[in-house]
């Protein structure tokens, strides 16, 4: 076979290595390191052949030996299929292997699990669903990551559904659990509980429909949710199952329009879209406002304009204070569920996680400028591991 020269030359990448992120990722992130030394033929007798053998045999009779044998109970997968890549959309694969291999960092960095990304050259449901529960023998979870709607709903609804470990997408429930939390903080700051909220959420993607779902669990006063043709309600043309299931369960006062109409009297606001809302809007909002403009790079206000009239602002960005940062969840809810060995990852699992997130800022550091922990504070994880094990014992999921 013919070997095809690469294009891009050494002058090249040493031109690209003087940015300091590309830099940092010459090589990529990550790497695999043994647990067992192997000095000696005695060692490689009992890694390899032929003491490996026993141990296939013992798992062939047995096959949930494996958790305890193999690296299997400590791994995740983090897949992809590269279709909605941070804010740089459908890029492909090869493209999303950055992201995926920073995840896997961070799920080492913050939990101690083993993760290996996954990026899957197919974009059809069926055969991207197939390929994971084929390979889902060799993990002990799967991370579902950057997958564009609305056919992320529908692979996670088939892996749940096919497979006996965790499956988690995290552009949804990571970004969902670490708004609850939050939200949870700003509204105690500010008096008030849940059931008093009137929240507008801008973007009904994977996200936006994640948000909306765990705040309407959690007892949210009402929630208007609206896409890029406007509030989604009962009966509106062009809706997709997802949102029309959403459109039954929120907008209870029945609002259409836009966003920015909404906004008008309304105590929250999530932006989860990539759009912008005006200086006005946000004027226009009840007294002791609070917004989320969760959009990155670019927020859908500049926090500086948010903060002239919202008591609380929080971003998804680390220059900002309350920045919502998914690795505030992700490595502790599959931390937690891996402990125990669990089969699935409840609702109640998250609004746990939630919940313990929440707690980690307490009254004597509850502020404006901190609703949420830092994700560099070590309490974080712990917390959050705790409270999703003992959630997946009371839910009856946990094998331990």
């Amino acid at each position: 076979m013919a070997v095809t020269p690469s294009s891009i030359s050494l002058e090249a990448l040493e031109a690209l290595d003087l940015d300091p992120a590309f830099a940092l990722h010459r090589g990529g992130k990550l790497e695999v390191r043994s647990t067992v030394p192997v000095r000696d033929a005695d060692d490689l007798a009992l890694a390899y052949t032929p003491g490996v053998a026993r141990v296939c045999s013992a798992i062939a009779e047995e096959p949930e030996l494996a958790k305890d044998y193999t690296w299997i109970s400590n791994v995740v997968a983090v897949v992809s299929d590269g279709t909605a890549v941070l804010g740089l959309g459908d890029i492909g694969p090869a493209a999303a292997m950055p992201v995926m291999e920073g995840k896997a960092l961070l799920f080492k960095q913050f939990a101690n699990v083993d993760a290996v990304p996954v990026c899957l050259d197919c974009t059809d449901v069926d055969a991207l669903v197939e390929t994971v529960v084929r390979l889902a023998p060799s993990f002990g979870g799967i991370n579902l990551e950057d997958i564009s709607a609305p056919r992320c709903f529908e692979i996670e609804a088939r892996l749940r559904e096919l497979l006996d470990i965790p499956v988690f997408h995290d552009d949804q429930h990571g970004t969902a659990i670490v708004t609850l939390a939050a939200l949870k903080n700003a509204a105690r700051l500010t008096g008030r509980s849940l059931g008093d909220l009137r929240v507008v959420v801008a973007g009904a993607g994977a996200s936006g429909i994640a948000v909306s779902r765990i705040l309407l669990n959690a007892g949210i006063g009402d929630i208007a949710v609206a896409d890029s043709k406007g509030l989604i309600y009962e009966g509106r043309d062009g809706l997709n199952p997802v949102k029309e299931a959403l459109a039954r369960d929120s907008n209870r006062a029945g609002l259409r329009g836009s966003t920015e109409q909404a906004l008008a009297g309304a105590d929250v606001f999530v932006g989860l879209s990539g759009s912008t809302v005006s200086e006005q809007a946000i004027a226009s909002m009840a007294a002791g406002s609070i917004v989320f403009a969760l959009s990155n790079p670019t927020p859908e206000v500049r926090p500086d304009i948010a903060r002239k009239y919202a008591h609380v602002v929080a971003t998804g960005r680390s220059d900002f204070p309350n920045q919502i940062n998914n690795v505030l969840a992700f490595p502790g809810v599959f931390r937690g569920a891996l402990d125990v060995r669990a089969t699935t990852i409840t609702e109640n699992m998250k609004v746990a996680a939630a919940e313990a997130l929440a707690a980690v800022v307490g009254d004597e550091d509850l502020s404006a400028d901190c609703v949420i922990p830092s994700p560099f504070d070590e309490r974080v994880a712990p917390a959050v591991v705790a409270a999703v094990s003992a959630q997946a014992r009371a839910d009856g999921v946990a094998r331990l």
